[in-house]
């Protein structure tokens, strides 16, 4: 049996299609699953798409095409049962058993690797997601970019193309001044040396730790009177951001060149409680790049100064702005303020254009929601230097929004109220996080509710599925016998409604990962995984596997073994364990 059914049964079609119409001959031949089993495993309704064209009856000409295939010396190898009209021009096929036990031989025989479906056109593909700020511990709306860029990144492996995980350090901008300054004046605190904290700055606990530690470190040598620090700034000043501005300033003044090592301290410590975070959550990366590392090498000077080049910026009050209209967004962009500093967007086509010029074949950097409007400007620059924008896709992932005991949890970065993701996983665990992070399309709001995370009910679409592969397990512990001999096992006896049907199911794996791969839709193999775990358990409350039957023993434990994994290559591409016990 071809391994590609779908595309085989298309081109069986599309070959009978030119015999009796050669003028649509070039039309698409589109194969899916019916909605009912009852009708055939696969259907086509193409004679209903060619009926007005061709002048025809949509089932005549169903009828015909059935009967061109039928009539086709060794039609389809004898991998199709039947070939049936329904409806009013619906064409069902229907494959035989030994088509579908072909299946679990594969799977078997590929183990991990199966559901490798490799793309036609393979690609060197960069994945860039998390990218957080590292202002903070990551918190639970970190967590579900993680989930979903690692999971993508596995589903785009596994489809054959070439891929670079990449976090982007935005480890040069003002967020990172703040940082230093709340450390800083943390610091402070901590020596005896009492100034006044603004409001804008951050208040998590993990400050107040890094501020303690500069002490403990390096001891008096950023001390500065109370009176040098905040006298003269703007206290009274309504805008909060204006005075965090001026109180960087008076910092990088009175610490002169040990600002750097403040902002250092800070940074590194961020850092390396993020690299940690993001391991012990089972997601890496290839690539770690550093936004001041542009800067250095005179990288952002030099895309702004191609920009100037292409006449695509221009000067207003002192500032250098881009055309970001004529490329569809809402208003044109600054790319050098009035003080000479570049932007955060300056820097941003900077990075991007690093990437075209490291040769990757597709971009596809996973955002934050709220970077809806940061598209068109990024695709306009990329495009006004002469790129190729296609290139790039983003995906928007939507917020998590964590519900504990019904209550929603509200989170600010800066203010220090919010749930890390590493305190949700400590509560759910690491494979309830990943799975109910990649549940819903990422472009869709996502309530995590707690407690159905960690109730171990079949309610819990994890638990239900990793119940699924033990159940399997402890089937093959009960059975104590040599799973070799699977391998060589006759599989005729499998002919159950419900055998032929997990079957059909786990055929259905390796265009799942090519599919959900090309549309970059994680969720789409948490949903397969529910089904096939929903049929199995089905299937094993209805029938004994282990039988007094040998033959037929045998053969339903070499089914057992192919979702078994099938289950366990699922759960990986979505960084979940399979448990052999529960």
């Amino acid at each position: 049996m071809p391994l590609d059914v779908k595309a085989h049964l298309a081109q069986l079609l599309r070959e009978a299609l030119a015999q009796l119409a050669p003028e649509a001959a070039q039309t698409e031949i589109v194969i899916e699953r019916p909605r009912e089993a009852a009708h055939g495993d696969f259907a086509c309704s193409v004679a209903l798409q060619l009926a007005k064209r061709l002048k025809r009856n949509p089932r005549q000409l169903a009828e015909a095409l059935a009967a061109a295939l039928r009539a086709r010396p060794g039609f389809a190898e004898g991998y199709v049962q039947s070939v049936e009209v329904a409806g009013a021009g619906f064409i069902n096929l229907r494959l035989a058993p030994r088509a579908k036990h072909a299946v679990v031989r594969r799977a078997l025989a590929e183990g991990a690797h199966y559901g490798r479906r490799r793309d036609p056109h393979p690609q060197s593909v960069q994945v860039e997601f998390v990218s957080a700020n590292p202002t903070g511990p990551l918190h639970v709306g970190h967590g579900r970019g993680a989930a979903y860029g690692a999971s993508l990144a596995n589903l785009l492996e596994l489809a054959g193309h070439r891929v670079t995980r990449e976090y982007y350090i935005n480890d040069a901008g003002r967020q990172m001044d703040i940082l230093a300054l709340s450390t800083w004046l943390r610091y402070l605190e901590s020596r005896g040396i009492e100034v006044p904290f603004p409001a804008g700055a951050y208040r998590g606990d993990y400050v107040r730790d890094m501020g303690r530690g500069l002490g403990e470190r390096l001891g008096a040598r950023f001390e500065r009177a109370a009176h040098e620090v905040a006298h003269g700034l703007p206290f009274g000043d309504p805008d909060p951001e204006a005075l965090l501005d001026e109180y960087i300033e008076r910092a990088k003044a009175l610490l002169g060149a040990d600002y750097a090592v403040v902002h250092a301290h800070a940074l590194e410590l961020q850092m390396a409680d993020l690299r940690a975070d993001l391991a012990e959550f089972g997601v890496r990366f290839d690539v770690w790049f550093s936004e001041r590392s542009l800067y250095e090498r005179g990288a952002v000077e030099r895309v702004v100064a191609r920009l100037e080049e292409r006449d695509e910026v221009y000067e207003k009050d002192g500032a250098l702005w881009f055309r970001s209209t004529a490329y569809g967004d809402e208003k044109d962009r600054v790319v050098r303020r009035e003080n000479g500093q570049y932007t955060y967007f300056a820097s941003d086509i900077a990075y991007h254009v690093d990437k075209y010029e490291r040769g990757f074949e597709r971009l596809v950097n996973v955002w934050g929601a709220d970077h809806h409007g940061y598209v068109a400007r990024v695709k306009g620059a990329l495009g006004a230097l002469g790129l190729e924008p296609e290139r790039l896709t983003v995906a928007l992932v939507q917020f998590a929004v964590l519900y504990r005991g019904g209550e929603k949890v509200s989170m600010s970065t800066r203010a220090g109220e919010f749930v890390t993701l590493r305190e949700l996983r400590a509560e759910v665990g690491n494979d309830a996080a990943r799975f109910f992070y990649v549940l819903r399309k990422s472009d869709q709001h996502l309530d995590f509710d707690l407690d159905l995370a960690k109730a171990q009910s079949n309610d819990n679409p994890v638990y239900y599925v990793q119940y699924a592969h033990a159940r399997v397990c402890s089937v093959f512990a009960q059975w104590g016998g040599d799973p070799a001999r699977l391998a060589e096992a006759g599989l005729e006896p499998l002919a159950h409604e419900r055998e032929l049907a997990l079957m059909q199911r786990l055929a259905d794996f390796p265009e799942l990962v090519h599919t959900a791969a090309r549309e970059l839709a994680p969720h789409a193999i948490a949903f397969y995984l529910r089904e096939l775990a929903a049929e199995f358990h089905s299937y094993y409350n209805a029938e004994r596997i282990l039988v007094e039957d040998e033959a037929l023993r045998l053969a339903r434990l070499a089914l057992s073994a192919a979702i078994r994994q099938t289950l366990a290559n699922g759960l990986a591409l979505l960084g979940v364990s399979a448990p052999e016990k529960m």
